[in-house]
């Protein structure tokens, strides 16, 4: 691979010449929308080291509507995505997850998400704003997702306005918003291990992934009792 730390920001057309981002296929992503479907997944999700995170809120148009985000949950490992329809029962199941020092949530513009996820009494740890992780690159201003796959991996990845615009308080959301949805929680796990294998992260998030990769995790996998 060239030399990165050189590379400059490519224009929207050159983004637009470059292969498509390759998603995880429609089977292994999976809209979750009740307990029975999150403890189906409990093991493999509270002991994945490393989590690509996002979320989706259904837009406020008119003047003085309260947004009542986030409306959907996007958690997602190097084989599977699973994005969680927002109640106060999976928020109570993810809790633990987004509590814990244990694992590494990784996403892009993070910071109106731990501001909702203040306002719903959710305590964030171990959260890691990956647009923060290019001044290796001689980049001093946050780098979005789109650039990010296309430095890294020289990739177009989609980002459809119309589809992020959309209504993600849907009870039955649409194919193009779960693959949407899925593709913003998959490529923050793609982005930080090149980081992490490129020794371009900052030295103290490159140390904790480190540690983590080379202890089992605490979290214990849940019992069948």
């Amino acid at each position: 691979m060239n030399d990165l730390r050189a590379a400059a920001l490519p224009s929207k057309e050159q983004i637009q010449a470059l292969p498509r981002f390759q998603n995880l296929p429609a089977q292994n992503i999976q809209v979750i929308q009740n307990l029975a479907q999150c403890r189906a997944i409990e093991a493999e999700l509270k002991t994945a080291a490393l989590l690509g995170f996002d979320t989706e809120s259904k837009p406020t148009f008119s003047k003085g509507e309260i947004a009542t985000g986030p409306h959907l949950i996007q958690l997602a490992t190097h084989e599977r995505a699973y994005l969680f329809q927002v109640s106060d029962v999976i928020l109570d199941f993810l809790k633990p997850v987004f509590a814990s020092h244990d694992q590494i949530k990784a996403g892009f513009g993070l910071k109106n998400d731990a501001h909702l996820f203040r306002k719903k009494g959710i305590e964030l740890n171990s959260v890691i704003e990956l647009s923060k992780c290019f001044k290796s690159f001689g980049l001093d201003n946050p780098v979005g997702l789109k650039n990010a796959v296309a430095l890294l991996f020289q990739q177009n990845f989609p980002k459809s306005k119309s589809v992020s615009t959309s209504n993600w308080a849907r009870k039955h959301l649409t194919e193009q918003q779960i693959a949407y949805a899925a593709a913003d929680a998959y490529a923050p796990v793609l982005i930080f291990e090149e980081l992490l294998r490129l020794g371009l992260l900052p030295k103290d998030i490159q140390d904790t992934a480190l540690k983590l990769r080379s202890r089992p995790n605490k979290i214990k996998p849940p019992s069948d009792a």
